[in-house]
């Protein structure tokens, strides 16, 4: 892939529809769909693990995903300029012994001009709950369009 708009600059409506194109793709997990918005040669911190290059990325989406079952995300942009986003997420997810999590966030993206991302820098807190309190209630795929963000299920 040589490119992925909307490009840098970004404005608001770029860097939201930026945003909601991750949330849609991650909510997809399909890990080689998902690390073909990378740089060839994309750096990331997720938690402590630090990532280089588009064949990592896809090995960690293939971890990610084998434990962190029935998942779930919203994103919510926080700050962007030039050709750098923030976002606050948060995701529900289970493990493999019916555990459930929200996991709170917040990432710093820098893209390419072709519209790639090539740093990830990403912090991540793991919160139980219990099944009942599940928000993140849509079916399989990327969250429809009427349903609620972070801010409107006062997140």
């Amino acid at each position: 892939m040589t490119g992925k708009p909307p490009f840098p600059p970004f404005t608001l409506e770029t860097a939201i529809q930026k945003a909601r194109m991750a949330e849609n793709a991650w909510n997809g997990r399909d890990p080689q769909a998902v690390a073909l918005a990378y740089t060839e040669d994309s750096r990331w911190r997720n938690r402590s693990e630090f990532i280089t290059g588009r064949e990592d990325i896809l090995r960690f989406l293939e971890r990610k995903w084998a434990k962190e079952l029935n998942y779930k995300l919203i994103k919510e942009v926080w700050a962007f300029s030039d050709n750098r986003i923030a976002v606050r997420f948060q995701y529900e997810w289970h493990d493999n012994s019916a555990n459930y999590y929200r996991s709170h966030g917040n990432e710093n993206w820098e893209f390419s001009e072709t519209g790639l991302m090539r740093r990830r820098e990403a912090s991540i807190n793991d919160v139980p709950i219990r099944e009942s309190d599940r928000l993140f209630t849509w079916g399989e795929g990327p969250r429809p369009l009427d349903f609620p963000g972070l801010t409107e299920l006062g997140l």
